[in-house]
């Protein structure tokens, strides 16, 4: 069978699916020239496959070993839906390759007069001048370069040319394909491990340490004085011997824990667009794990469940559910389970009903960015959603629409509460109504919010396999 990015240049869109649905695969992982399943069906104007990759999690400005992102290949072979799905995704309209060109460049050099038009519409500068002095402009025939010149100044473009800047040093604007070694190793030598520094030691005796193996920045999470027992073997795991315990290691992101983000002082500030983009990201990994004959064990959904990845995906990290030595039938983070799920056991109540619950309380902390319950104990949470329905209160000044939607999803009757791939249409229409306007168009989400009568389509994964961040092990 052809690899996935002869299966993504072709546009075989099952075979696409089928490769997804292995959660074993990492759809950003790169070729021998760097580019990604995306990059192949952005220039090859696959848009059924773009949008599969989209929804599953595929980066969306990633870079080849050119430096070319995916808008860059869409743009200069004139896909103009693709460009139009980048560009709603946050692509970056202004990036530049190694030779300083930008999707604009590329658009104007091959006479892609109405993608040029499009990406100067979303915020690409005309003046940017590439390494050897030219810009966009420059490229262009004289009709496109007219036509564009007037755009950019009605749009308040500065027309002064802006010098070529090589920013390959700044570190945080470049995002590479990831080596697919990574994923697909049973077994991993310890003493090909490069490790640099521990970050965190937990009271369960279980510490964390960065370094890098294969070229890949890596975390590592080592498990002491356990049980002979309890030596499982891990999919991503070093086996023990040769490492002196047994460890588990995955791809390090920088921005830890959605609950890191949103609570612990980190530099980003999640708006109200950031907010209703993570909870769609989480929606669709939720969707794919309810897909899932038997339900993975043990999981159970809260912010500090969720990852941040470096390009502001939310993806749902599963590093405790085929490795832990957390006590079972203990809550850890009550704040966010139904109250169904602390008054039963967990034979005795319905996993993907409990989930909505679990993410109506996430969709309260993104949109008020305050911890639930914080005042409390874990103890006196628990007690209290059971046993004295205590519930979070929404706030004034919150999207109406939001409100609904979280309503809905937090449902004391565990059978009216919508399903995942219900909720994911509504969530995308939200998004792109923020993408566009800036602000929630009352009119148009009043339409499309909360009609839960129609049939499902699911839309799935943003999943990662492992820890990912060390406060949260």
């Amino acid at each position: 069978m052809d690899d996935i990015f002869t299966q993504c240049r072709e546009g075989n869109a099952v075979a696409v699916r089928l490769w997804l649905d292995n959660t074993e695969n990492d759809l950003n992982q790169g070729d021998d020239h760097g580019f990604s399943p995306l990059h192949w069906a952005c220039r090859e104007g696959r848009s059924n496959v773009v949008d599969m990759l989209i929804m599953r999690g595929a980066r969306i400005n990633v870079m080849n070993r050119g430096d070319d992102t995916p808008l860059h290949l869409a743009a200069s072979h004139g896909h103009r839906d693709i460009v139009g799905k980048l560009i709603q995704c946050k692509a970056d309209t202004n990036a530049a390759n190694e030779h300083g060109n930008t999707p604009l460049h590329y658009a104007c050099f091959w006479g892609q007069d109405q993608v040029a038009e499009d990406l100067v519409t979303n915020g690409a500068q005309v003046s940017i001048c590439n390494k050897y002095g030219e810009t966009p402009l420059d490229k262009a025939k004289p009709h496109l370069r007219e036509l564009l010149g007037e755009k950019a100044e009605k749009l308040g473009q500065n027309m002064a040319k802006i010098p070529f800047k090589d920013t390959f040093w700044k570190g945080t604007t470049r995002t590479r394909p990831r080596n697919g070694t990574l994923n697909k190793q049973a077994g991993v030598d310890y003493k090909q491990l490069s490790l640099v520094a521990k970050i965190n030691e937990t009271n369960l005796e279980r510490y964390l340490r960065t370094g890098r193996w294969q070229g890949n920045e890596i975390v590592v999470k080592v498990f002491k004085d356990i049980l002979p027992s309890q030596r499982a073997a891990h999919a991503r795991g070093c086996q023990s011997p040769p490492a002196p315990h047994p460890i588990i290691i995955t791809h390090w992101m920088p921005y830890g824990s959605l609950y890191n983000v949103l609570h612990e002082g980190t530099n980003f500030v999640v708006d109200q667009t950031q907010a209703v983009k993570f909870a769609l990201d989480i929606a669709c990994g939720m969707a794919f794990l309810h897909t899932l004959e038997p339900m993975i064990p043990r999981h159970y959904l809260n912010s500090k469940s969720v990852m941040i990845d470096e390009d502001m995906t939310a993806r749902i990290s599963m590093s405790d559910v085929k490795f832990s030595f957390q006590c079972p039938g203990r809550m850890y983070s009550p704040a966010w389970v139904a109250p169904e799920a602390l008054q039963k056991k967990p034979e005795d109540i319905n996993r993907r009903s409990s989930d909505m619950w679990s993410f109506a309380i996430l969709l309260w902390e993104l949109v008020t960015r305050e911890v639930p319950f914080a005042d409390l104990s874990n103890m006196e949470i628990g007690m209290k959603i059971a046993l004295e329905g205590l519930r979070p209160t929404i706030p004034p000044g919150i999207s109406p629409h939001i409100c609904k939607l979280m309503k809905i999803c937090m449902n004391e009757d565990p059978a009216k509460r919508p399903k995942f791939d219900m909720i994911v249409p509504i969530l995308d229409k939200m998004q792109q109504n923020f993408l566009e306007a800036g602000i929630m168009s009352e009119t148009t989400a009043l339409r499309t919010s909360i009609s839960l009568q129609t049939g499902p389509s699911l839309k799935s994964g943003h999943i990662v396999g492992i820890l990912r961040k060390p406060k949260d092990s």
